[in-house]
């Protein structure tokens, strides 16, 4: 591939809304075009922009046709305020990057000059079904049946195996991989919107008690899983053009508002096994995860994790937390265990991760994540994260994962000017 070059044309954040990752809306008696609707309206308060004013819609979903029998979510997408009647939408599926591939395509409307707005949402009901099922739906992401046949748990045995690479190429140590769970849990106390902000935990919850935190599959446990999650995020993204206008609207100058600096997006081999045979004699055990990083860091025009404050990781399971600190080069490769010993990672460290929970603690609606990444990077480059706030985070990358780390969309948020 050739080298990305700098971004030209900003694109900015200019607010957004996430519903309360507890709730649980089967059991409110509401449905999808409910979540739909309120988490749009919510994000264009938030936003102060009218609904007349949005040009364009992006859905990120992943799988409301299994475990809600609904598809075309862009038409739902009109049902959330009349003044969107007759405007384009589309929706997005890429496992838990669907959220990623939508902000994606609306970053390319807003690039190309098509459309000066747009509202990016993503959204997931989840805990409609029995456990089970919800297995069985989430593993369409894998390569079936190949993945999936004889499998229970598809995600954990996976993810489990991603840690097996580790072991086989670098060592890693359960502990390591406790204390990423142990940080999340205790960050997303002080998110107000987290899934597990009121769970009770203690220490033998992260440790190999087979009660207290039993294996799910191979050496992943409980704690070390995200959650099953109902959930929606939105944000308003601009043009420079349309964020001036909105500035002069407001009072205010455009220093400050988050702006998109830059992006990487990149897809790897479907099946997990054909990955890692691609990767062998490889520095990173994720080649096509790295390079979307630094192609996220080349179209900033930054050199690398230095210009980071903070970053918002997919943590679908503890093993993808760890492979991300050393593919975002806060460590060399296989070294993630010093970052974690180190402090660098934990809140008031060198370069905090997942300040909010991330998908472990804050919960992990599928569509939803990746749009929720950058509504997060949003409030913490803007100082508006409350008791989760990063101090004096300028900068905040994100990294959203699909499938078995097949697809990878990264974003770096920065202050304009």
């Amino acid at each position: 591939m050739r080298a990305p070059a700098r971004s030209r044309a900003p694109v900015f954040v200019l607010g957004g809304a996430q519903t309360d990752f507890a709730r649980h809306w089967t059991r409110e008696g509401l449905g999808l075009t409910d979540l739909m609707r309120e988490t749009a309206q919510s994000a264009l308060r938030a936003a102060k922009v009218d609904a007349g004013d949005v040009e364009v819609g992006h859905v990120g979903n992943f799988v409301a046709e299994l475990f809600c029998g609904q598809g075309h979510l862009g038409g739902l997408l009109i049902e959330a305020d009349p003044a969107f009647e007759g405007m384009p939408t589309s929706t997005h599926e890429a496992a838990c990057a669907a959220g990623g591939a939508a902000l994606m395509a609306a970053m390319a409307d807003i690039e190309s000059g098509r459309y000066d707005c747009a509202l990016v949402i993503g959204v997931e009901l989840m805990r409609n079904v029995k456990g089970d099922a919800a297995a069985k739906h989430l593993g369409a992401a894998a390569y079936v049946p190949r993945e999936t046949e004889g499998v229970q748990y598809p995600w954990p045995q996976l993810f489990s195996e991603l840690g097996d690479e580790y072991e086989r190429r670098y060592g890693i140590q359960q502990r390591h991989l406790a204390a990423i769970a142990e940080s999340n849990f205790a960050n997303a106390r002080r998110n107000p919107l987290a899934q597990t902000r009121n769970w009770v935990l203690e220490a033998k919850n992260f440790t190999a008690d087979d009660v207290a935190n039993p294996v799910v599959a191979g050496r992943i446990r409980k704690q070390d899983c995200s959650q099953i999650t109902d959930g929606g995020a939105a944000v308003v993204l601009a043009s420079a053009r349309f964020a001036e206008a909105w500035a002069r609207r407001e009072g205010e100058g455009l220093e400050g508002v988050p702006v998109i600096k830059g992006w990487g997006h990149r897809t790897g081999r479907m099946s997990f096994a054909d990955k890692i045979a691609s990767s062998r004699g490889a520095d990173y055990v994720l080649p096509h995860v790295r390079g979307a990083i630094t192609d996220a860091y080349a179209r900033a025009g930054v050199e690398g994790p230095s210009a980071l404050d903070a970053i918002e990781t997919h943590d679908c399971f503890t093993t993808t937390h760890y492979m991300a600190i050393d593919h975002f080069g806060l460590t060399a490769p296989g070294e993630s265990w010093k970052a974690i010993e180190e402090g660098v990672i934990q809140q008031g460290g060198r370069c905090p991760m997942n300040a909010g929970g991330g998908l472990t603690g804050g919960g992990h609606p599928i569509g939803a994540t990746g749009v929720r990444m950058v509504l997060d990077a949003a409030k913490q480059v803007r100082g508006a994260a409350g008791d989760y706030q990063v101090a004096g985070a300028r900068t905040v990358a994100t990294l959203n994962l699909g499938g078995s780390g097949t697809t990878a969309v990264c974003t770096l948020v920065g202050r304009a000017g």
